[in-house]
């Protein structure tokens, strides 16, 4: 009786251990003497986390004050894309930060193709923002999991 097995190679975030390090990064940057005074906000929705600081040295070091927390709270800084830098009212400036969320169609595309190149034998589809690998053995299973950590 031999059926078939499969994994899903998904890439999803922990939206509440982000709000986390915001909250922390927020509380960091209340209490450092460097920033007594001037202007540092964050502010974070599902999608994104919008910065605005006095000037961009401020911004990059909320940047890696927020980076720094996402680490120690296990959530890749990958998961971040910066924009742009973007002047703001009053000399300050402003950037948003959009949280990836899934697998991008190309990457999917990739990883299919990664896959492919393998000969191994296993299944690779695209379902929408995940990459569905299926197969009858298990050790080859693993193998393409070796594989695609290793890249």
């Amino acid at each position: 009786m031999a059926g078939t097995n499969s994994f899903d190679v998904v890439s999803k975030p922990d939206l509440q251990e982000i709000d986390n390090a915001v909250n922390q990064a927020i509380k960091e940057i209340s209490q450092r003497y460097d920033f007594k005074g001037a202007i540092a906000e964050i502010e974070f929705n599902k999608e994104e986390i919008k910065i605005h600081a006095q000037d961009e040295f401020k911004l990059s070091s909320i940047m890696e004050i927020l980076k720094g927390k996402m680490v120690k709270r296990g959530v890749s800084p990958k998961f971040l894309d910066e924009g742009k830098v973007e002047t703001a009212t009053g000399g300050t400036v402003r950037q948003t930060v959009k949280i990836k969320d899934g697998i991008s169609k190309e990457k999917a595309k990739d990883i299919v193709a990664d896959i492919k190149n393998s000969k191994i034998k296993v299944q690779a589809q695209i379902m929408d923002d995940i990459v569905r690998v299926s197969g009858k053995n298990k050790d080859d299973l693993q193998a393409v999991i070796q594989m695609l950590r290793g890249k």
